[in-house]
Protein backbone atom coordinates (compact mmCIF):
# COMPACT_ATOMS: atom_id res chain seq x y z
CA UNK A 1 0.00 0.00 0.00
CA UNK A 2 1.47 3.29 -1.05
CA UNK A 3 0.45 6.87 -0.99
CA UNK A 4 -2.23 8.14 -3.29
CA UNK A 5 -1.03 9.80 -6.46
CA UNK A 6 -0.50 13.53 -6.00
CA UNK A 7 -2.88 15.71 -8.04
CA UNK A 8 -1.46 17.54 -11.01
CA UNK A 9 -0.27 21.05 -10.10
CA UNK A 10 -0.86 22.50 -13.55
CA UNK A 11 -4.06 22.87 -15.54
CA UNK A 12 -4.92 20.35 -18.24
CA UNK A 13 -3.86 22.77 -20.99
CA UNK A 14 -0.39 23.43 -19.50
CA UNK A 15 2.99 21.74 -19.47
CA UNK A 16 6.29 22.72 -17.93
CA UNK A 17 10.01 22.07 -17.97
CA UNK A 18 12.58 22.86 -15.26
CA UNK A 19 16.31 23.39 -15.70
CA UNK A 20 18.21 23.25 -12.42
CA UNK A 21 21.65 24.53 -11.38
CA UNK A 22 22.35 26.64 -14.45
CA UNK A 23 25.72 28.37 -14.14
CA UNK A 24 24.54 31.97 -14.43
CA UNK A 25 23.29 34.54 -11.95
CA UNK A 26 19.50 34.77 -11.51
CA UNK A 27 19.57 38.45 -12.51
CA UNK A 28 21.16 37.70 -15.90
CA UNK A 29 18.91 34.69 -16.50
CA UNK A 30 15.81 36.73 -15.69
CA UNK A 31 16.67 39.17 -18.50
CA UNK A 32 16.43 36.33 -21.01
CA UNK A 33 13.32 34.83 -19.35
CA UNK A 34 11.55 38.21 -19.51
CA UNK A 35 12.32 38.35 -23.23
CA UNK A 36 10.11 35.31 -23.96
CA UNK A 37 7.33 35.70 -21.37
CA UNK A 38 3.86 35.90 -22.95
CA UNK A 39 5.02 35.18 -26.50
CA UNK A 40 4.00 32.32 -28.75
CA UNK A 41 6.51 29.49 -28.69
CA UNK A 42 7.53 29.99 -32.33
CA UNK A 43 8.35 33.66 -31.69
CA UNK A 44 10.11 32.83 -28.42
CA UNK A 45 12.31 30.20 -30.11
CA UNK A 46 13.25 32.66 -32.84
CA UNK A 47 14.10 35.36 -30.29
CA UNK A 48 16.31 32.95 -28.35
CA UNK A 49 18.00 31.73 -31.53
CA UNK A 50 19.21 35.22 -32.39
CA UNK A 51 19.85 36.48 -28.86
CA UNK A 52 23.44 37.46 -28.09
CA UNK A 53 23.21 36.38 -24.44
CA UNK A 54 25.37 33.39 -23.54
CA UNK A 55 22.62 31.64 -21.60
CA UNK A 56 20.00 31.91 -24.39
CA UNK A 57 20.95 28.44 -25.68
CA UNK A 58 20.14 26.80 -22.34
CA UNK A 59 16.83 28.69 -22.11
CA UNK A 60 16.03 27.54 -25.66
CA UNK A 61 16.68 23.90 -24.73
CA UNK A 62 14.40 24.24 -21.70
CA UNK A 63 11.65 25.79 -23.82
CA UNK A 64 11.98 22.99 -26.38
CA UNK A 65 11.68 20.49 -23.52
CA UNK A 66 8.49 22.17 -22.31
CA UNK A 67 7.09 22.03 -25.86
CA UNK A 68 7.99 18.33 -26.14
CA UNK A 69 6.35 17.64 -22.75
CA UNK A 70 3.18 19.41 -23.92
CA UNK A 71 3.05 17.43 -27.15
CA UNK A 72 4.08 13.96 -25.97
CA UNK A 73 2.89 13.79 -22.36
CA UNK A 74 -0.25 15.93 -22.46
CA UNK A 75 -1.32 15.82 -26.12
CA UNK A 76 -1.44 19.59 -26.63
CA UNK A 77 -1.32 21.36 -30.00
CA UNK A 78 2.17 22.80 -30.52
CA UNK A 79 0.98 25.60 -32.82
CA UNK A 80 -1.38 26.99 -30.15
CA UNK A 81 1.19 27.13 -27.32
CA UNK A 82 2.33 30.34 -25.62
CA UNK A 83 4.92 30.85 -22.88
CA UNK A 84 2.57 31.43 -19.94
CA UNK A 85 5.27 31.64 -17.25
CA UNK A 86 9.04 31.80 -17.24
CA UNK A 87 10.48 32.34 -13.80
CA UNK A 88 13.90 32.14 -12.23
CA UNK A 89 15.00 30.99 -8.78
CA UNK A 90 18.23 31.10 -6.85
CA UNK A 91 20.28 27.96 -6.44
CA UNK A 92 23.61 27.32 -4.76
CA UNK A 93 26.50 29.77 -4.76
CA UNK A 94 30.08 28.57 -5.08
CA UNK A 95 32.47 30.53 -2.91
CA UNK A 96 35.95 31.11 -4.27
CA UNK A 97 38.74 33.45 -3.30
CA UNK A 98 40.86 35.88 -5.27
CA UNK A 99 44.35 36.73 -4.09
CA UNK A 100 44.81 40.46 -3.48
CA UNK A 101 47.71 42.65 -2.59
CA UNK A 102 49.57 42.58 0.74
CA UNK A 103 48.67 38.96 1.48
CA UNK A 104 44.93 39.52 1.58
CA UNK A 105 42.14 37.67 -0.15
CA UNK A 106 38.72 38.71 -1.35
CA UNK A 107 35.69 36.52 -1.86
CA UNK A 108 34.24 35.70 -5.27
CA UNK A 109 30.76 34.26 -5.44
CA UNK A 110 29.69 32.19 -8.44
CA UNK A 111 25.89 31.90 -8.37
CA UNK A 112 23.71 29.23 -9.96
CA UNK A 113 20.03 29.50 -10.96
CA UNK A 114 16.92 27.42 -11.60
CA UNK A 115 14.65 28.09 -14.58
CA UNK A 116 11.01 27.00 -14.88
CA UNK A 117 9.07 27.46 -18.12
CA UNK A 118 5.30 26.81 -18.31
CA UNK A 119 3.63 26.68 -21.72
CA UNK A 120 -0.14 26.94 -22.12
CA UNK A 121 -2.39 25.96 -25.02
CA UNK A 122 -4.73 28.74 -26.05
CA UNK A 123 -8.15 27.88 -27.42
CA UNK A 124 -8.86 29.48 -30.76
CA UNK A 125 -11.50 32.19 -30.42
CA UNK A 126 -14.07 31.75 -33.16
CA UNK A 127 -15.67 34.85 -34.63
CA UNK A 128 -19.44 34.73 -34.27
Amino acid sequence: MGKAKAPRRLADNEARAVARTIRVSPQKLNLVAAMIRGKSVATALTDLEFSRKRIAGTVRKTLESAIANAENNHGLDVDALVVAEAYVGKSITMKRFHARGRGRASRIEKPFSHLTIVVRELEEVEAA
